[in-house]
């Protein structure tokens, strides 16, 4: 019978014959080769790296829209009251800050837009599941999700002040019917996304109903699921600062949106940008500080980040 071996037969020093399996080497190469690509170590870029590519940049472009609008208004574009110079913007934040009331006004809106949040993340989530695994729930509400996901978060302000009164319950309505769908349809959008090789494997390894969902269905659904808590936390931002332009009292204390109300009111356009300045330098800094970081460990979990 011929032999199916491929490797050659030399004589060693010593007169006995040695046969060299060029088919184990070549094996042998090629698991290296598999090892070596499944050994990329990830690292964290350096600190000096960050500051170059991740900081410097936004800050150049904020100082060419700083020297841009300060060009503007010396070239008598519009008038101090329709374009007011970034040191009257400035000087408006420094009256805050010495008045003491800078940091409250700043969280009297950011504790209600996170806590607002945090309500949408529990109740989106179970409902973003169900959604995407029981049928019959999916034809019957999904489309409606859909729907309302594209409806201006500022269409809920008045039904929800006729509903609720001028009250934070007011506030938190509109915040949960701004970002539940968004944080549902993401995960729903996760979960279709789930191969279902996953899932198969899953169910021979005995891991059904809520113990799949949670270790098969919910990491696997997690870079869907992360994009929807950003649109998520970007509606709720958005539907709280509505509130607070349209709804105001003296028991719901002074927010963002008030603040950039009362600038409107009083013709006072520095107080309408200085407003303005802040909710997005809060928007971003959110996005920056949590869920930048938490998308960055999800790439990296899935090696799809080498760097950073």
């Amino acid at each position: 019978m011929a032999s199916t071996e491929t490797g050659t037969v030399e004589e060693s020093p010593d007169g006995h014959r040695a046969k060299n399996t060029g088919t184990r080497d070549d094996l042998a190469g090629l698991e290296a080769g598999l090892d070596a690509l499944d050994a990329v170590q990830s690292h964290r870029t350096p600190v000096r790296e960050v500051l170059l590519k991740k900081v410097l940049p936004p800050l150049t472009a904020i100082a060419l829209v700083l020297v841009v609008w300060q060009g503007l208004v010396w070239a008598k574009v519009a008038d101090d009251t329709k374009l007011p110079s970034p040191s009257s913007v400035l000087s408006g934040l420094k009256d805050l800050w010495l008045q003491g009331t800078l940091f409250d006004i700043v969280w009297t809106s950011v504790s209600r837009g996170l806590l607002g949040f945090l309500l949408a993340l529990a109740i989106g989530t179970p409902l973003g599941l169900i959604v995407a695994r029981v049928k019959f729930i999916r034809a019957a509400i999904g489309p409606i999700l859909s729907g309302l996901q594209s409806l201006p978060s500022v269409a809920w302000v008045p039904p929800s002040v006729i509903w609720l009164g001028l009250n934070n319950s007011m506030m938190y309505a509109v915040i949960l019917l701004g970002a539940v769908p968004s944080i549902a349809n993401g995960l729903v959008s996760g979960v279709d996304q789930v191969p279902p090789l996953f899932l198969r494997a899953g169910r021979t390894l005995g891991a059904t109903g809520l113990r799949g969902t949670w270790h098969i269905v919910m990491p696997a659904a997690l870079p869907g699921y992360l994009a929807g808590l950003k649109q998520g936390w970007a509606f709720s931002w958005r539907s709280l600062m509505a509130a607070e332009i349209i709804a105001s009292s003296p028991d719901l204390g002074l927010g963002l949106g008030q603040l950039l109300e009362n600038g409107r009111n009083n013709s006072d356009m520095p107080g309408v940008f200085l407003a303005i300045f802040l909710i997005l330098i809060i928007g971003i800094a959110i996005d920056l500080l949590i869920f930048s970081p938490l998308e960055r460990y999800v790439l990296r979990s899935r090696g799809l980040l080498v760097k950073g």
